[in-house]
């Protein structure tokens, strides 16, 4: 009987190793939708890894595609001009987004019914009529819906959650600051082809509220475990009307929850680059000044502490490693992970009631 099992285990090892590992191991098919997202150099310009393979590109902008093609040295023959022809020539298992925030939607209605995982920078959407369609869609069809941060990759933000959430050492949440965003989205040069939407109302949805807004959005819910704010109340202004006469360029969001209160400061009025939140508990505060940068300090303790917060694992310390873990299987998103669709639907509906109390100036009770 023992020599019977031991050739079973023997067998089973050997499929795995022979059948289920190498398909583990490949690559995953990317498609790219977009170009004009500056974002797009840090998946360009990435060092080859083996976990993802660029398959094609949809992007019409024949001098754009000839600007980055040179840059960076991808074959020219990879690119269509619509997501359409993309989808059907190179057939990718997943796509990543760098077009505009409004068109995103577009992305998931091409992609869903395909069972093309998708994956879209920040936000999710510009709307709650476009986010409900795009979850329902993603519920329909069965595909992941991934939304990209840069701050999900800040080892500070895990750690932060790891001392409030798993060690709970500062005790109950009472308090979360986030101070968002840089000098401007043109004072620090951003391309021709981003400003053109980024600047506006429609394509993204707004301007620093959207642009940087969504940040603290998503690290709340995140820290908050999906609860449900009580109420949102926003001002928007724009400081410089002679550089984005479109959109706000100032926002300042607050988020009432039944026992905790977040301030989000989006601006693209900093003297300087910031991403940084300031957690405060009923016994204790974390202090993330960057990604790996933090203070931590508990009541009671006669010295806070300084340290430089670990760097997240191999396999999720970027998008596109996530990427390829999630389509894989190896990573399972949790509800209100930060790339997770339930978080970013909760997101995209706290950016909207922002948007509703600035044009109204009144505070917005939550509506689910």
């Amino acid at each position: 009987m023992k020599k019977t099992s031991r050739i079973i285990l023997l067998l089973v090892t050997a499929f795995i190793v022979a059948f289920i590992a190498p398909a583990q191991q490949q690559p995953v098919r990317i498609g790219i939708v977009g170009l004009t997202h500056d974002h797009i150099h840090g998946l360009l310009g990435r060092k080859v890894k083996g976990d993802i393979l660029i398959v094609g590109i949809a992007e019409p902008d024949t001098a754009l595609v000839g600007k980055y093609a040179r840059q960076y040295g991808f074959d020219r023959k990879l690119v269509y001009p619509t997501l359409g022809e993309m989808l059907r020539h190179t057939k990718p298992e997943a796509v990543m987004a760098y077009n505009d925030i409004y068109g995103h939607l577009e992305v998931v209605e091409a992609c869903a019914p395909r069972g093309i995982h998708v994956m879209v920078e920040k936000p999710l959407a510009v709307s709650r009529e476009h986010v409900l369609r795009m979850d329902s869609l993603a519920g329909k069809y069965n595909i992941h819906l991934l939304t990209n941060y840069e701050t999900t990759w800040y080892g500070s933000n895990a750690k932060a959650y790891a001392v409030a959430r798993d060690e709970k050492a500062i005790g109950e949440i009472r308090k979360i600051t986030f101070h968002t965003g840089h000098q401007g989205p043109v004072e620090i040069g951003c391309s021709p082809q981003f400003l053109s939407w980024l600047t506006d109302p429609v394509r993204n949805g707004a301007g620093a509220l959207n642009d940087f807004g969504c940040y603290g959005a998503n690290i709340t819910t995140w820290l908050m475990q999906g609860e449900a704010p009580v109420s949102v109340t926003a001002v928007t202004h724009t400081n410089k009307p002679l550089v984005y006469p479109g959109v706000d360029d100032e926002a300042t969001i607050i988020i009432q929850y039944p026992k905790a209160q977040v301030v989000i400061q989006a601006s693209w009025n900093w003297p300087y680059s910031r991403k940084d939140m300031q957690l405060y508990g009923a016994s204790g505060y974390v202090n993330c000044m960057d990604a790996s940068a933090m203070i931590i300090r508990e009541t009671g303790k006669k010295d806070a502490t300084e340290l430089t917060a670990p760097a997240l694992p191999a396999d999720r310390n970027d998008a596109f490693s996530y990427l390829a873990g999630v389509v894989r299987g190896n990573i399972v998103p949790q509800p209100y992970d930060l790339s997770a669709l339930q978080n970013n639907v909760m997101v995209v509906k706290i950016l909207a009631a922002a948007k509703k109390s600035a044009k109204t100036g009144s505070t917005i009770p939550w509506e689910e």
